[in-house]
């Protein structure tokens, strides 16, 4: 009999359109790991940002044609994906779901898909190489919480310095500086998705793993040697992840050098790489007179990148219930990562 193996990719979301930004940014502010309220008051907050914020978002996503490029982006790789386990594992009948957290589709939807299909395996999959508790451990626990279909179910909980992973960031930045004509008052920025620091503070792992993946991939770059890590879409007013990266990109300027931004925790294009960094950050270097600006595409459906997705996927059966792929285990004091709470169990 051949085995049925199930695979849910775990993303963020996108809205699809105009009138879905408003109910996405609604799910967004109302997850409990994004505003740590009772749900009484969070509920309402999520509301009044949904609706201040719309005409804005809306804007962003109109450089972007009307929607995310988030879920098309998503399917690729899931469809890559599913051919790469299909070639190395042909005896293992593979199929690979989609699961979004604030948008379309849900984890409700797909956890029905999944059921029908019978799986005797299931490996959860996050797009997210770095755990956080504000998107891993978010989209686990939604997941958890709809899923009553079969399955042995295994987690890849993280991935930050997995080879593959590694080597797919480094392929983009090299063949971005390359094609600039390898300029040497060259800074990489490693720009990540910003967090407020009491996260962080609270166990969180999600910067030491940003920056392992940072330093893993400056290791495979010759040549470029000033890079830093930075954190980017910060918004209220809690004190977030530091350096920001306009802060490193104007501390460049300064320097009398240009920069390479990489989007080291982001695998698909989407708002915070195609407006933000394409548009406001690219303006903002324009204005300093900076010598150059670059940026690296994120990690898309690159073939290592693929690649690193389906070694994580055939070892999960044979691995803990929940754990890394890749030679990582986080420091002690990082409480909240997934490996050390299924340890702790």
């Amino acid at each position: 009999m051949v085995k049925k193996l199930a695979v849910v990719l775990f993303n963020l979301g996108g809205p699809d359109g105009p009138d879905a930004v408003r109910p996405f940014l609604f799910n967004l502010f109302r997850d409990p790991a994004i505003i740590g309220l009772p749900a009484v008051a969070r509920y309402p907050l999520a509301a009044l940002i949904s609706t201040t914020r719309e005409k804005t978002a809306q804007a962003n996503y109109a450089v972007m044609g009307g929607r995310s490029p988030l879920l098309p982006e998503t399917e690729a790789q899931a469809r890559a994906l599913e051919a790469e386990l299909s070639r190395r594992a042909p005896a293992i009948e593979a199929k690979v779901f989609i699961s979004m957290r604030y948008w379309k589709p849900f984890a409700k939807q797909t956890a029905k898909a999944v059921a029908a299909f019978r799986p005797d395996e299931i490996v959860l999959l996050p797009l997210y190489p770095q755990f956080s508790t504000t998107t891993t451990a978010s989209s686990l626990k939604d997941w958890a919480r709809v899923y009553r279909g079969p399955g042995r179910t295994r987690t890849v909980c993280c991935y930050p310095t997995a080879l593959g992973v590694v080597e797919a960031y480094a392929k983009t930045i090299r063949e971005t500086w390359e094609k600039s004509g390898k300029p040497r008052k060259v800074r990489l920025l490693f720009s990540a998705h910003g967090l407020p620091q009491k996260v962080v503070d609270a166990g969180d792992p999600y910067r030491a793993q940003v920056e392992a993946t940072a330093a893993a991939v400056a290791q495979r770059l010759p040549g470029i040697d000033d890079w830093q890590v930075c954190f980017q879409s910060r918004v209220g007013p809690l004190k977030w992840l530091e350096p920001a990266t306009e802060d490193a990109i104007r501390q460049a300027a300064a320097d009398g050098k240009g920069v390479l931004v990489s989007p080291i925790a982001f695998v698909s294009e989407h708002v915070e790489t195609l407006v933000e960094l394409d548009h406001e950050y690219a303006a903002l270097a324009r204005s300093l007179d900076m010598p150059f600006y670059l940026r690296a595409p994120a990690p898309g459906v690159t073939e290592s990148f693929i690649s690193a997705l389906a070694d994580a996927v055939l070892s999960a059966p044979e691995r803990s219930p929940v754990a890394p792929f890749g030679p990582w285990l986080c420091p002690a004091g990082h409480g909240k990562c997934a490996c050390r709470e299924e340890r702790q169990a």
